[in-house]
């Protein structure tokens, strides 16, 4: 048996007034994934546990079995394994995005402008890091350059009693009431603070400037934690697995389950992603593997930056170009398998951020085939009758693995 999931990341959405009440989930065409709800067991499933923030670290930690309660250390640690970095017990990760602040006449206040300065590309920003690295860094404080606008900041025998607020959540309000609080706080503002003079006197952000583009004039702590300890898939399931993603901190979470990481050229986490390549690459890792993972990031991008249109895209592009070819794929290489399909949360485009309500799921299995009438992949499954209900999200891999039957 082979089995392989794919993520919608941030797929599921609420209604939109400008689509007639629909979501860009029931408005994209998908013909994929509306043939996998129509054979498959269709369900619904509450990937973030009550009390905890609807990351994408808790949601896909979830999804694969591990309960965030038991396991969850913190995001940037997850990150710190992707991008090679080794953590000591003493030490405290952090994750460092470059963002961009919209500052007031007399640079009294500043606005959070974009989480991402625009989608900066990872050879501008690895020049930005790599200038911090030099004038803020120091036998404590280290800093690592990762992909796009997304790096990492080791504190040695750091703090992590600190509240710190995601920047995708605080987009277009005053940064204020949002800088870090806590036990060290005075740390990571003062670092935040000295980085913007830095990098709005760095050549990159003049050109981007001249050619229109938005700088990255700032640095932004946050996401921290110590170093996880998780039974690997092997130890687990009795299963090799292999992932592949765009995402330094899905990459992360697949190296502690003892996946092999698919290293897929032109993969960036936008709509310009490499889509076909990673349906290829994980299609023929199943030749030596038994699961794999494929997370796919556009989806959860548009919904953070709040157009619909560009969201309608992504899930269509995901659905003609991953999910079509590996259930293409799977027919022809392999008997036995099964696909999981799914979002790891919904990041809906009027709130421009993750929520934490359930979310639909199928699981297809190519030995026996449903007959579900009147069903299409979205969120209205999630409100059916006749559907499979999994209230601790952590439980969904057994099931998927061990228990799901004809």
């Amino acid at each position: 048996m082979k089995y392989i999931v794919l993520i919608g990341d941030g797929m599921a959405d609420r209604p939109i007034e400008e689509l007639g009440g629909l979501t860009p989930l029931q408005e994209a065409v998908t013909f994929n994934m509306d043939k996998l709800a129509k054979e498959g067991v269709i369900g619904r499933v509450r990937t973030i546990p009550e009390g905890f923030h609807p990351g994408s670290d808790i949601a896909n930690l979830s999804i694969l079995g591990y309960d965030p309660a038991k396991y969850y250390t913190g995001r940037a640690p997850l990150e710190a394994a992707s991008i090679g970095v080794s953590l000591s017990d003493n030490d405290v990760a952090y994750r460092c995005n470059l963002v961009t602040l919209k500052f007031n006449e007399d640079r009294t206040r500043a606005v959070m402008d974009d989480y991402s300065s625009g989608h900066i590309t990872t050879e501008e920003a690895r020049e930005l890091i790599n200038a911090i690295k030099t004038e803020l860094g120091s036998e404590d404080l280290a800093f690592y350059p990762g992909v796009s606008y997304r790096h990492l900041m080791v504190w040695k025998n750091g703090s992590h009693d600190i509240e710190c607020m995601p920047p995708h959540d605080i987009l277009e309000k005053d940064i204020t009431d949002y800088l870090p609080v806590g036990k060290g706080d005075n740390v990571l503002r003062d670092l935040m603070r000295r980085s913007v003079d830095i990098m709005e006197k760095h050549p990159i952000n003049k050109k981007r400037l001249e050619s229109g583009k938005k700088p990255a004039n700032s640095i932004w702590l946050w996401g921290q934690g110590k170093k996880p300890s998780l039974p690997t898939y092997e130890e687990k399931y009795g299963l090799r697995g292999a992932l592949v993603s765009a995402v330094d901190l899905t990459k992360g979470l697949g190296i502690y389950a003892g996946f092999e990481i698919l290293k897929v050229p032109g993969v960036t986490g936008w709509l310009d992603t490499n889509y076909s390549g990673k349906a290829e690459y994980a299609l023929n890792a199943l030749n030596h593997v038994d699961f794999v993972y494929i997370h796919v990031e556009p989806p959860d991008e548009a919904g953070h930056s709040g157009n619909y249109k560009n969201k309608i895209k992504a899930i269509e592009d995901f659905d003609a170009l991953v999910v079509g070819p590996v259930m293409d794929g799977l027919k022809e290489r392999f008997e036995e398998y099964r696909i999981l399909l799914m979002p790891d949360h919904a990041t809906p485009i009027k709130v421009r951020t993750h929520t934490d309500e359930p979310v639909p799921f199928v699981i297809y299995d190519s030995r026996w085939k449903k007959n579900n009438v009147a069903v299409t992949y979205d969120e209205s499954i999630t409100a059916r009758k006749d559907i499979v209900v999994i209230e601790e999200g952590y439980k969904l891999m057994d099931y998927f693995i061990r228990e799901v039957s004809e």
